[in-house]
């Protein structure tokens, strides 16, 4: 399934449904950040999906890293929610979706990094690099705030 990615997009399509998901900022030895080329739309992006019923929000992030990298984490903080209406996601079968996306930090317990079905590339990147790289805004947001390294969660 195909996913484009709008923001203050008139053309925009609009949405019906509204998405909980919880994303996470995974952090090596070195400080690089664990990112993921997604296969949906060949953009980098922070490892996370949608909540499922039985899930927490914490745990739907140590869940998403795990299911998307095959890492195990631990949650450490939090990055912050990331709300913006102006960001409309729409899959080619036909949902169009507003995502209520928190965003948390987390430090690798176990596993080891294995492509899954949702990411054609893994890897850890100096923070350096992520301008370079193609990427979703809202990406780009959650990893600014994260580097931002402020005391108090970003609140949008």
């Amino acid at each position: 399934m195909s996913r484009t990615e709008y923001y203050a997009d008139p053309a925009a399509p609009e949405p019906n449904s509204v998405v909980v998901a919880a994303s996470a900022v995974v952090t090596d030895d070195r400080g690089h950040v664990l990112l993921q080329r997604r296969r949906d739309n060949g953009l980098w992006a922070l490892p996370g999906g949608g909540m499922e019923m039985t899930d927490s929000l914490p745990g739907t992030a140590v869940r998403e890293v795990k299911e998307e990298t095959g890492l195990d984490v631990e949650i450490t903080g939090l990055v912050g929610p990331y709300t913006d209406p102006r960001h409309v996601i729409a899959y080619s079968d036909g949902e169009v979706r507003r995502q209520f996306n928190v965003c948390f930090t987390a430090r690798v317990t176990g596993g080891d990094l294995v492509i899954s079905g949702e990411s054609a590339e893994l890897r850890f990147v100096h923070p350096d690099e992520t301008p370079a790289l193609p990427m979703h805004r809202t990406q780009r947001l959650r990893i600014r705030h994260f580097l931002d390294g402020q005391d108090q969660p970003y609140l949008g």
